[in-house]
């Protein structure tokens, strides 16, 4: 099985916020850098538990009998840049700034050892140095040794399915370079740091199990697993299940790179489009201090600045999957919302069960509830009177605010919610148009008016359900 796909996933966690924009070193966001999967040499992590040495990934598989393990582990080793001479004269040229060298340690353990006592397998890291001239400057760019270890094991599990709980340790062993590792500063201990650590977990003769969405036989021992630092996700392509991808950013089962996305802009949480557009729009001088401060982000500003019109429209948006309309002709599906002529599952439209479509039973727009012995439903205005215990703080601005009742709607534990509008809001008609509402329990309003006692009419709760705002 090719693992290219889920490396382009691991390429992504490997980099993420190895230089924000606007990608040069002058910015703020980019003078404390390194803050995912960083293992830091034991030493300092002594001093200062916050920042561990250890990355530990625990995970529950299947097997025939007779499977094997193979961990990749994957992290950048810092590369710290000095420039000396007529270049670091150049306010856009940084006298000292980090770089980065991909590594890789990749460690297999057969079967008997696997469920045996395991495998611990050491590895280490050669440091190094070059220095080069440039336009009459001399940059020297530094390496420190790395050394760690990797350990494998398996644990059987009891019970009539032959499965095991996988526990991989990475382990960062490095000296620093200089003095008492509780002396020295985060930033002079990097450079013996294993950065944006995480691990890819292949298994032949087996299968994995979804840390989140475990078969009902093995959730006890998914939930018992011991994560540190990483979580283990399903990645192989589709719905395999022989690829876990351990990484230090929690990720969806079987993660996939947006086919849109043409290339690393180092920054996940932002949207990619408009990223783009803030760095097209740059200053010439901007894009220089970028291109001067890093190769990759000289990359960067090259490949956006050269991005044609087909290929930033795909970034405006897409549609990856929509829901079938069922034949006019054909009986009701399950799940059709047949019956609720105003839910969503009206036009003939399939509906997930949770949608109030989905069940006849069930109307946001004509049920009611009793609020104070009196029938509060779609256009009954209310007062409302956010709970002091379960309000968050921004419910408690509304306090005394007239509103007007859009929906009743009820959760999947039967508990009532009532979904208002405020009455003062000027853009309280495209609100509701959008369906975005404000969320309060019955006993979090008081009515205004009586209402005729017209459709289904839901009794006062009588417990208070909790988290009712939001």
């Amino acid at each position: 099985m090719s693992l290219d796909e889920v490396r382009r996933i691991a390429d992504a966690v490997l980099y993420e916020g190895y230089i924000l924009y606007p990608y040069r070193a002058s910015a703020q966001k980019n003078r404390s850098r390194w803050q995912f999967g960083v293992l830091m040499p034991p030493g300092y992590a002594a001093a200062d538990p916050s920042e561990p040495a250890t990355l530990q990934a625990e995970c529950v598989f299947e097997h025939d009998g007779g499977p094997a393990v193979e961990v990749t582990v994957r992290f950048l080793q810092v590369q710290r840049r000095h420039t000396a001479g007529s270049l670091a004269s150049v306010p856009a040229v940084p006298s000292v700034w980090d770089e980065a060298v991909e590594r890789e340690v990749a460690v297999t353990a057969a079967s008997q050892a696997l469920l045996g006592d395991g495998i611990v397998a050491p590895f280490s890291i050669p440091g190094g140095e070059e220095t080069e001239t440039v336009r009459g400057a001399r940059v020297v760019r530094r390496r420190a040794p790395l050394a760690g270890s990797v350990s494998v094991h398996a644990t059987p599990l009891p019970g009539p399915w032959q499965a095991a709980r996988l526990t991989v340790r990475v382990t960062n062993e490095s000296d620093s370079a200089a003095g008492s590792d509780a002396a020295q500063s985060r930033d002079e201990a990097l450079p013996a740091a294993l950065v944006a650590a995480h691990m890819i977990i292949t298994v032949s003769g087996g299968a994995f199990l979804s840390m989140t969405d475990p078969p009902e036989w093995a959730s006890q021992e998914v939930g018992a697993c011991q994560n540190t630092g990483c979580w283990p996700v399903l990645a192989a392509p589709g719905d395999g299940r022989q690829v876990m991808l351990a990484a230090p950013i929690i990720l969806p089962d079987h993660p996939e790179v947006a086919r849109e996305s043409p290339g690393e802009l180092y920054d996940g949480t932002e949207i990619d489009e408009i990223l783009t557009l803030r760095t097209l729009a740059l200053s010439d001088e901007e894009k220089a201090a970028a291109r001067a401060t890093d190769p990759r982000a000289a990359a960067l500003i090259d490949r956006v600045d050269a991005m044609d019109a087909p290929t930033m429209q795909r970034l405006h948006g897409t549609i990856r999957a929509m829901r079938k309309p069922r034949s006019a002709a054909g009986p009701p599906s399950a799940g059709s919302g047949a019956g609720a002529a105003d839910g969503p599952g009206a036009g003939g439209l399939d509906v997930p069960w949770w949608d109030p479509g989905a069940d006849a039973s069930v109307s946001p727009a004509t049920d009611a509830v009793l609020v104070a012995g009196q029938r509060v439903a779609r256009g009954s205005r209310v007062i409302l009177r956010p709970g002091s215990r379960r309000a968050d703080a921004q419910d408690m601005f509304l306090a005394g605010r007239p509103a007007l009742v859009e929906a009743v709607l009820l959760d999947v534990d039967d508990t009532v919610y009532l979904a208002v509008t405020l009455a003062d809001d000027p853009a309280a008609d495209l609100q509701s148009a959008h369906g975005r509402f404000r969320y309060f329990a019955p006993d979090e309003v008081e009515p205004c008016e009586a209402e005729p006692a017209a459709g289904h009419t839901r009794p006062a709760p009588d417990t208070e359900p909790g988290g009712a705002s939001q």
